[in-house]
């Protein structure tokens, strides 16, 4: 098996790091930053999705397990205490393949006819820096609402725990392909209306959004951040892709919403 480790860059990640890779390599498994069947991503949830993107073109043939070397990772399965543990899983044990949805963006420009395609994990978001976003919102081809506020989160089921959640979304179950469409400081008044709520849409509904103002918008997919001018409609739906989380013990994903927002540390001790 062909294996890769993203490192957040800090001392511990970067020695959790190089033991995996020493001891993974002993047990003759190859080392490969091109074309790995395994990804191990060492970090936080901000270093999982560096991973993602850096292997975000073999998603059919890359699975991702996370070691989290700092507060909880939403997606990391092990603590720096079970590397060898982890180490000798990876070595020895067949893994799980779990499959989570993915949200697509395609972004079409007015001039010389520009698409750009982007894959998101979590979360795409769209604000801007000149006033109120202002958008036609159209659902399965026909217009759902216009909208104005501060800007607008497109999130996947395991990216409704995220940003999305801060924004009063709720959250889904990722064995549900659909997307969530939450509101940031919509503006609703006599002359105003959105609808006011989240929306989850299923993966054959797509959601494009058309710009009413000629603004320059500041969009984000997970968190790479890019400017535009001259957009046309963004347009967001289930991707086709899923990403593939390797799995050497159950780790279900109501035990992760818990441990991340519920329990706390007399939780810990009580188990």
């Amino acid at each position: 098996m062909k294996f890769a480790i993203v490192s957040k860059g800090d001392d511990r990640s970067n020695k959790i790091q190089a033991t995996m890779k020493q001891y993974l390599t002993d047990f003759d498994l190859d080392y490969d930053e091109k074309n790995p069947d395994l990804v191990i991503s060492v970090g936080g949830d901000g270093t999982f999705l560096e991973a993602f993107h850096n292997y975000v073109h073999c998603l059919e043939s890359t699975s991702f397990i996370g070691v989290h070397t700092g507060h909880l990772g939403f997606y990391a399965d092990w603590v720096p205490d079970e590397v060898e543990k982890l180490i000798i899983e990876i070595a020895k044990t067949p893994f799980q393949v779990v499959e989570y949805p993915l949200l697509e963006v395609i972004i079409r420009g007015h001039s010389g006819g520009r698409e750009d395609r982007f894959l998101a994990l979590n979360e795409a978001t769209i604000k801007t820096p000149e006033g109120s976003v202002v958008f036609d919102v159209d659902i399965k081809g026909a217009h759902f609402e216009t909208f104005r506020g501060d800007g607008l989160c497109i999130s996947t089921p395991s990216g409704s725990t995220a940003y999305n959640k801060a924004l009063g979304g709720g959250i889904i179950h990722p064995s549900l392909e659909a997307i969530q469409l939450t509101e940031m400081a919509s503006i609703n008044n006599r002359v105003f209306r959105t609808i006011g709520s989240p929306l989850i849409l299923p993966k054959h509904h797509t959601c494009l959004l058309k710009p009413i103002v000629d603004r320059s918008f500041l969009i984000t997919i997970d968190h790479f951040t890019q400017s535009y001018t001259n957009v046309k409609s963004i347009q967001c739906r289930v991707a086709k892709e899923r990403v593939r989380f390797a799995r050497f013990r159950p780790f279900p994903f109501w035990d992760r919403v818990r441990d991340s927002f519920v329990a706390d540390d007399d939780d810990d001790k009580n188990k």
